[in-house]
């Protein structure tokens, strides 16, 4: 098969039509496996294949991808890059999309190849091409020559060559392009600076960085909304954090929240504003975060408290994620008969609509009620205990309500509630008061779909796993769990027929 394949292909620069050929030469490749092409790659010639690409004929370039994608599969990027460097360039700049994607996916496996990569640094031409793909229409293609240049900056060679003088120019005429453009620029050296302090300290000094500052605290509530993100994602690693903490970042962000009440566009960068600080907490440490900036705090219970959907979902999302660990739950915790309104308020909304609300509540009220069994101690099971009640007059009849009812997201919502309470005892208990309520868990046949059934499942896994279920549901309640969760989340009982001779 791989020889039929590799004839067809020497056949093709003979050829003054090669469309038939070309459609041989598809179907031919497709089927040959491709560990048989990898034991023939040095056979393989594909500069007729990329010689065709130049014809405007669109199926001759479409068939001429689809082969080449085949192919090249099978060929060491190292080859790639040392055989087809300005087969590569053109293809760059190709007015047909596919082969700009087909052409920079292949830069991808040569950046992956810590010596194929090298030719690429040694080629300047290449690597200002792979630049400009961050300005082009196709966002595929501009993202993934995100990511390459990223992979490539990930060794110091790399820095030194993507931050030299030349490279910076043409980085800024880039971003010059449109304000689109100019994010997927920032985002390449977010992503770049997020490797190392090294190469924070690189992006840095190209002023690149300040620019995004610039724009995050300048007067433009739109730019403002978009570059909180770049800097969120720039707060994820530690010396991300310390950058940002030494330029007077995070006093700034805090400052801008804090006059938020007096601009009436506060609405349009104040939810990634907040989200910047729960984030921040969480990979932090949410007790010195929320002392250190009280604003913080007390725009999201504000926020959770007012009226607009928006911000309520903002709140209750940022919520969820400060109280993901126990530093944060205690942080919460301390706030006192505030955060039990709030979990009331939270309760009422996750059975009022809008669906979309909802459901941000239902999984917030997950991530704070979860304890790790490692982390039950009396103190903490009683918080979830209290926090629980504070939910509804009957929170586990509420969140039941929820599961039975005909809206896949809301009632897999209610399930994950159910989870993330199943392995602390005074819930086991509430579920063995509340009757029918573990036959519900055990049939299977209130579960529609498959989103269901795994959600189900999760929940019988959670309960069986706890030590303490056997002697709070008691022996037989116990038995029935654990053959459910040994028959799987897809069991159906069989049910047996008997055929009447004569029955239609």
């Amino acid at each position: 098969m791989a020889e039929e394949a590799l004839e067809l292909l020497a056949r093709l620069s003979r050829l003054e039509e090669p469309l038939e050929e070309l459609r041989a030469l598809g179907v031919a490749v497709q089927a040959v496996p491709l560990s048989a092409l990898r034991e023939r790659a040095p056979d393989i010639r594909l500069g007729s294949l990329f010689a065709l690409l130049t014809v405007n004929d669109r199926e001759q370039v479409a068939l001429c991808v689809s082969i080449l994608e085949r192919f090249l599969q099978a060929v060491d990027p190292l080859y790639v890059i040392q055989n087809f460097r300005e087969e590569l360039q053109k293809g760059l700049f190709h007015p047909d999309d596919s082969v700009k994607l087909l052409t920079i996916a292949q830069v991808g496996r040569i950046v992956e190849n810590s010596d194929a990569v090298r030719e690429i640094l040694n080629n300047p031409e290449l690597l200002r091409q792979i630049m400009y793909c961050i300005g082009g229409e196709k966002i595929a293609v501009a993202k993934e020559a995100i990511k390459s240049l990223s992979r490539i900056a990930q060794t110091q060679d790399g820095l030194e060559a993507l931050f030299a003088s030349n490279f910076l120019v043409d980085l800024k005429n880039i971003m010059a392009t449109s304000d689109v453009v100019r994010y997927r620029v920032y985002e390449l050296i977010v992503e770049i600076s997020s490797v190392s302090a090294v190469s924070l300290n690189y992006c840095a000094n190209s002023g690149l960085i300040s620019e995004l500052i610039e724009e995050l605290t300048g007067d433009d509530v739109l730019v403002r909304a978009t570059s909180i993100e770049m800097v969120t994602s720039l707060a994820y690693t530690k010396h991300g954090r310390q950058y940002l903490a030494q330029q007077g970042i995070i006093d700034k962000i805090s400052n801008i929240i804090i006059g938020a009440d007096s601009d009436p566009f506060s609405g349009f960068y104040l939810p990634g504003f907040v989200k910047f600080f729960g984030n921040l907490a969480i990979v932090d440490s949410p007790q010195q975060i929320c002392e250190r900036y009280p604003i913080f705090m007390e725009k999201v219970f504000g926020m959770a408290e007012g009226h607009d959907p928006t911000m309520i979902g903002v709140a209750v999302d940022t919520l969820a994620i400060l109280g993901s660990n126990v530093e944060g739950k205690q942080v919460l915790q301390k706030s006192g008969s505030r955060f039990q309104h709030l979990l009331n308020r939270i309760g009422h909304q996750a059975k009022n609509p809008p669906a979309e609300l909802r459901l941000r509540c239902l999984d917030a009220i997950s991530s704070l009620l979860y304890l790790p069994p490692d982390q039950q101690t009396e103190d903490l099971l009683g918080m979830t205990e209290s926090w629980f009640a504070a939910l509804s007059s009957q929170p586990l009849e509420l969140f039941r309500s929820i599961s039975t009812q005909p809206f896949p997201d809301l009632h897999c919502g209610a399930l994950r509630v159910f989870t993330a309470i199943a392995n602390q005892p005074w819930a086991q208990k509430l579920m063995l008061d509340s009757p029918g309520f573990v036959e519900y868990i055990v049939d299977r046949s209130v579960e529609p779909d498959k989103a269901s059934k795994d959600a189900k499942y999760e929940l019988v896994k959670t309960l069986v796993n706890s030590k303490t279920i056997a002697e709070i549901f008691g022996n037989q309640y116990y038995l029935r769990l654990r053959a459910y969760l040994q028959e799987g989340p897809y069991y159906v009982k069989a049910v047996s027929t008997t055929a009447v001779e004569g029955a239609e």
